[in-house]
């Protein structure tokens, strides 16, 4: 009876201790804690870098197979509802063609904890793995396509699927429906050596942990929380430097390449970028603006979209240091979307007897001109740096598709020909490249581009070609409804979008 009191008294104190550690825990960026999975040789560690928002990570370990694992873990208890995302790559040539990192959902910090991982091994080996018991057999479902660069694990109640690319590409995914962690779960990124005397190291970027919208929600009444990232075109690895729990929307990038523009409830913010700081622009009467704003190629002149009396968007000028606007449009709905260089123009999208076009108008004033006729929404025109060309998109094709004509509307062309919706073009600075949003066509209608989708940001050249992905993001309405390159050409800013924001960046209050 003493040894079984005494037993009984050991896992007791065992619990405690495991629970006081829990609790110890100091947090890693976004994540509650980290932990090493199994009895490793060698300790792990993970580690955030504020200024780069990259996560490092270290661990040993025998393998994340079988009926148990050994592994290093950075983990957030979550419930419901999630989509994690990150960019990887291993540090150093390695060991073992087998070790491996990627996204991992657990029941608990067990060994033989159920579980499902999606992992990218040494070798290239990219595959979603799965243990649906306690101590029960890992399975597994591998990938066509080898060396992940970006990883994306996401959970629908017990469904869960594993999207993954190299840099660039459009994902593939891999699902299974029928995995049961429980609703309270560890979510997290890991790193297994695949030998019990290697450390292996690993790097994350782009690291996301994004709620998204409940399906109960009810579109262009109801929101759910924005981040402001800015994108490095050439490492294409973005930055969180602002959150809300508003929806914040269509970001234009300021020429004194210091602040950021933005529409929120209504009301236009400058943002001042280094010291992370929104102030509310001035724009007089108009006090129901949309995301459709732009800036004159001379910086000093904003056009924007405001609703008057009747509730129909209306066109609007005003300087760029605020004030009381002038009318552009006679009526509405008209979005403004582009200066001519001279200043002299700017094209919009209008309905006139239920037909979206593109029109161009004077800026100071005048008739509007109809440029497109064609059947069908066209929408987001934007002229070239040279004035030469306007670019929009046009779902006369079937999809929304990028298309260019001159500047007077004539030779009208299709730049873009996929199995996707591609929505308002914006052209670099430099006259090179154009950034443009992508929607899935099985999730959203070609004339539509609502909010909180998957979508993609992606670039081509300026005269058309391949294209590849910039950013993999859950966004959509107001991500860049507007032009969002700095003025280098190097970066963009755009909008992201989550119920769930983390203080170790700027939050709105």
């Amino acid at each position: 009876m003493c040894k079984k009191i005494a037993h009984l008294f050991f896992i007791f104190c065992a619990v405690i201790l495991f629970s006081l550690k829990a609790s110890a825990q100091t947090p890693v960026g976004i994540f509650d804690g980290q932990d090493d999975i199994g009895k490793v040789k060698h300790a792990g560690t993970g580690t955030y870098d504020s200024k780069s928002q990259e996560y490092h990570l270290s661990g040993s370990g025998t393998n994340i197979w079988a009926t148990h694992d050994e592994f290093h873990f950075v983990w957030k208890k979550m419930t419901g509802d999630f989509i994690l995302r990150t960019n990887a790559a291993f540090i150093g040539k390695g060991v073992e063609e087998h070790r491996k990192f990627g996204w991992m959902v657990r029941s608990s910090l067990d060994t033989g904890s159920k579980h499902i991982s999606a992992a990218v091994h040494g070798a290239g080996l990219t595959s979603l793995q799965f243990r649906r018991a306690t101590n029960g057999v890992t399975e597994e479902k591998k990938f066509d396509m080898t060396s992940a660069d970006i990883i994306q694990l996401e959970r629908k109640g017990n469904t869960y699927t594993m999207s993954v690319a190299r840099k660039g590409d459009l994902f593939v995914s891999q699902e299974v429906s029928d995995i049961d962690l429980g609703d309270d779960v560890y979510v997290g990124l890991f790193i297994c050596a695949h030998n019990p005397n290697v450390i292996e190291k690993a790097v994350f970027n782009n690291v996301r942990i994004a709620v998204p919208a409940p399906s109960s929600l009810t579109p262009y009444r109801q929101y759910i929380g924005s981040a402001i990232e800015i994108l490095d075109l050439e490492t294409q690895n973005s930055k969180i430097i602002y959150q809300s729990p508003k929806s914040i929307q269509a970001p234009n990038w300021m020429h004194d390449g210091k602040n950021l523009l933005y529409n929120s409830e209504g009301l236009l913010y400058t943002f001042d970028i280094k010291n992370a700081t929104p102030t509310v622009l001035n724009t007089g009467s108009a006090k129901n603006n949309n995301n459709d704003h732009v800036i004159s190629f001379d910086g000093k002149w904003l056009a924007i979209s405001s609703s008057d009396k009747s509730g129909a968007s209306i066109g609007w000028t005003l300087p760029i240091t605020g004030g009381e606007p002038t009318r552009i449009t006679p009526i509405g709905p008209s979005y403004m979307h582009g200066w001519s260089p001279d200043g002299k123009y700017i094209v919009f999208c209008g309905a006139r007897n239920k037909e979206y076009d593109v029109y161009r108008i004077p800026s100071g004033g005048g008739p509007e001109e109809r440029l497109t006729t064609s059947p069908g929404l066209d929408d987001g025109p934007e002229y070239s740096p040279d004035g030469k060309y306007i670019y929009f998109n046009s779902v006369r094709s079937g999809l929304m598709q990028v298309w260019r004509m001159k500047a007077d509307g004539s030779e009208q062309t299709q730049l873009t020909n996929d199995d996707y919706d591609n929505w308002f073009p914006h052209v670099s600075p430099d006259g090179k490249w154009i950034e443009y949003i992508t929607f899935n066509k099985n999730e959203v209608a070609p004339g539509d581009h609502p909010f909180y989708k998957h979508v993609y940001l992606r670039v081509m050249p300026v005269d058309g070609g391949p294209s590849k992905v910039i950013a993999y993001l859950y966004g959509g309405q107001g991500t860049i409804n507007t032009p969002s390159w700095s003025p280098d050409s190097k970066h963009l800013a755009f909008v992201s979008n989550s119920s769930l924001l983390f203080p170790i960046f700027p939050i709105s209050k």
